[in-house]
């Protein structure tokens, strides 16, 4: 059991989908599955009930993710020590969900144009944790979505989004032009996980109030599948693409959730400067264009 195959089996166990989780490490179904076969040979148990769907967890695979996270973490952290110690030019970017995505191609080309030589890392968290790294020295910079416990982290807003709800297109809601919290009523939600960051867990479960809890979700792709097969529903901003069969409907009384980039307060690396004033110019360029 290595730190590869490890990442592996994290990737497919978010994923819960072995194409998926392939396209995610940039590489081939084919070897990844010869590569979670071989760890579970190698650990001695099922990790995974397959199916013409995708993948489930089983109760080992449920245990290994959580280790498997925690290994990888402590891994990454060791990395980010002996790279500090080296002196190597060294950035790693905290994402959460697809917020790599949304600072696109753009942002990484005005970055490099500053710094072409610097080692630049890239550390995906799920959704129980929005600062995708930066209380556990995990990350130097975050790409991700506020509000969330920011003690002794910085913030500066690149974007704000309007907030909508997922549902299904058989949904009777389904072709409102907008939505209230009120309407919602009676519903039952998806939920983040109880180990979730305190703030981010109570901005998007604002709506939902006391009402029926529906499946526990860890990444953005729990949270649709949810939607489309135990007809639940759940918040997300607007804009983000969604599989056929949902839609996203804007919630006026929501508060706007914003596109953030986030560091250490205590963290005075210029790197890290110069990547947030990159970031904050490329988004108020990118807004005056729009």
């Amino acid at each position: 059991m290595d730190l590869r195959s490890l990442r592996y089996f994290v990737a497919v166990a978010e994923e819960r989908h072995f194409g998926r989780a392939a396209l995610r490490l940039h590489m081939t179904q084919p070897p990844l599955s010869r590569a979670i076969k071989q760890l579970e040979s190698d650990l001695g148990a099922v990790l995974l009930h397959r199916s013409a769907t995708g993948v489930s967890l089983t109760a080992a695979g449920s245990t290994l993710y959580d280790e498997a996270r925690t290994l990888l973490d402590q891994a990454e952290h060791v990395r980010a020590r002996v790279a500090a110690a080296s002196g190597a030019a060294a950035l790693t970017i905290g994402t959460l969900a697809d917020s790599a995505d949304e600072a696109g191609a753009g942002l990484v080309e005005a970055f490099r144009k500053l710094h072409p030589d610097v080692d630049v890392r890239v550390r995906e968290a799920d959704l129980t944790d929005p600062t995708t790294g930066l209380h556990g020295g995990l990350v130097d910079v975050a790409l991700t979505r506020w509000p969330f416990d920011d003690t002794g982290i910085s913030v500066h807003v690149l974007r704000s989004d309007a907030v909508g709800a997922v549902l299904r297109i058989d949904d009777p809601l389904a072709g409102r032009e907008s939505l209230a919290v009120a309407d919602l009523a009676d519903r039952r939600w998806f939920r983040l996980p109880d180990d979730s960051d305190p703030v981010w867990r109570a901005y998007w479960s604002a709506a939902s109030g006391e009402l029926r809890e529906g499946p526990v979700v860890r990444t953005v792709h729990e949270c649709v599948q949810a939607v489309l097969w135990n007809r639940t529903i759940g918040l997300m901003p607007i804009g983000h693409a969604l599989p056929a069969g949902l839609v996203c409907v804007p919630v006026t009384d929501m508060p706007r959730s914003s596109l953030v980039v986030a560091w250490s307060s205590a963290n005075g690396d210029p790197l890290i400067r110069s990547f947030t004033d990159i970031a904050a110019r490329f988004y108020g360029s990118a807004s005056s264009a729009g």
